[in-house]
């Protein structure tokens, strides 16, 4: 009996998965809080970041394919140690996300139902979302592909209604945030710069799309296809959803964690009326889209690195009918599942944003190496068919990936170090710096056990 063709990743698919990786709506509020400057940041950072980050990106996911993207990158240009200690920081940032996700879930339902649930409906809610993403985790991308266009099509759907409600609510009633030319130059503040992190995290993802390459029709030409087009989409997406927010809150009020609801809420004039409920339900169910796409990416790359020694042994079970990573699956929801039943302890009023930035910090850890490995893998491996080439002399190179680089290091100062020093600062700020600290310890004690 002959087994039935494996289903593939036409370009559209691609396009539509690089969308619902890349662009994660719930990180429009955080990056809103900037206040008006944050188009200047955008476009900033689109040009230092973005493109750069994207160029570099389908040069090494079509000329190095497979499952490893960027541990394998990493070990060939710098060895196993440091490729351990990138597959380590790219997926325990997973976890932390899918947590402070979870923590979403009843903040939104108690927001539509006007009531509020208490502590074990909560933490019940959030348990069932983790494991939901990890039960569907079992299963290959492909066969999850109508999750992934459907996710991002709901996200689009959203950032039209809220960047529509924002034009109309420009017209009719002003603007929550007064546009000046002041307004809309960069600040500099403490409370801005923290945030700039999000935004460099709203333009990461592509390399997902990378490990997927197995399952696409032609990878080598959908790959710098989807990530081009995927990305000026998104782009467009981000700056005209952050203006809806921006119009109905003003920036120092705008929540972290229900910021688009409730402006939502502003815009539309109800608290609970049916376009807000249509908008939270798809809200709800972009963040499954959200962690199905990236658990396929990065529970593979802790997979791939577990089967070259650089992860603990139980990252390498798989599933003897999928051939999926459940190990790293599982130990996704373990990890999440922990950090939610201890959350009530932390001392941060906003959880969302502490496990947010967390994984921000762990996440932004893991693609620091990537821009040297790029260059050094041009000088020690110059004979490799590169599908795609990014064009330019050395220098030019060397400033292309030189400058991501450094945004990562400046955004991650501002992230996860304490810079003032009064109670309310080292309250928001102590839990992140102390939960990256912990995590990129055990990072080490894994090397050092497996080297």
């Amino acid at each position: 009996m002959t087994e039935a063709p494996k289903k593939k990743f036409r370009l559209m698919d691609a396009i539509m998965t690089v969308i619902c990786v890349v662009f994660v709506a719930e990180a429009a509020a955080p990056v809103a809080a900037i206040g008006n400057s944050q188009y200047f940041w955008w476009i900033f950072l689109i040009i230092t970041f973005l493109i750069p980050y994207g160029l570099i990106s389908s040069e090494l996911g079509t000329t190095y394919e497979g499952d490893g993207g960027l541990y394998d990158w990493v070990s060939k240009a710098f060895g196993k140690k440091w490729g351990g200690r990138v597959s380590w920081y790219y997926w325990i940032n997973f976890p932390l996300w899918m947590a402070s996700l979870a923590l979403m879930f009843p903040q939104v339902i108690q927001i539509l139902t006007g009531s509020n649930l208490g502590v074990i409906p909560s933490l019940l809610i959030e348990l069932v979302f983790v494991w939901i993403i990890v039960f569907i985790s079992f299963y290959s991308v492909s066969d999850s592909a109508w999750i992934l266009n459907g996710a991002a099509v709901i996200k689009i759907l959203i950032a039209l209604i809220l960047g529509g409600l924002g034009i109309y609510g420009a017209v009719t009633h002003g603007v929550a945030n007064e546009y000046t030319l002041a307004s809309l130059l960069p600040k500099f503040d403490l409370n801005s710069l923290s945030f700039i992190s999000v935004i460099l995290f709203n333009c990461l993802g592509f390399e997902v799309v990378c490990t997927f390459a197995d399952d696409m029709e032609n990878p080598k030409k959908q790959i710098p296809q989807a990530i081009v087009l995927g990305g000026i989409v998104i782009a467009a997406i981000y700056i005209f959803m952050a203006f809806g927010i921006g119009v109905a809150i003003p920036s120092d009020q705008i929540s972290t964690s229900t910021g688009m609801i409730e402006s939502i809420q502003l815009l539309s004039g109800s608290t609970r009326g049916i376009l807000v409920i249509i908008v939270s339900i798809g809200f709800l169910l972009t963040l499954f889209g959200n962690m199905i796409s990236w658990s396929l990416g990065v529970n593979n790359v802790a997979a791939y690195a577990a089967e070259n020694g650089d992860m603990p042994k139980i990252y390498k079970l798989r599933s003897k009918k999928t051939n999926m990573p459940i190990g790293a699956a599982i130990m996704n929801g373990l990890v999440a599942s922990f950090i939610l039943i201890i959350a009530p302890i932390i001392p941060n009023q906003d959880l969302f944003w502490c496990f947010f930035a967390l994984n921000l910090v762990m996440f932004l850890l893991s693609y620091i190496p990537v821009f040297p490995a790029f260059l050094k893998l041009r000088k020690i491996d110059p004979d490799k068919e590169r599908p795609f080439k990014v064009p330019g002399s050395p220098l030019m190179l060397t400033i292309l990936a030189g400058v991501p680089m450094v945004l990562i290091i400046v955004a991650l100062i501002f992230t996860a170090v304490p810079l003032q020093f009064d109670k309310e600062s080292l309250e928001a700020v102590l839990p992140i710096t102390i939960g990256a600290i912990i995590f990129i310890l055990i990072g080490e004690g894994i090397i050092r056990r497996k080297r």
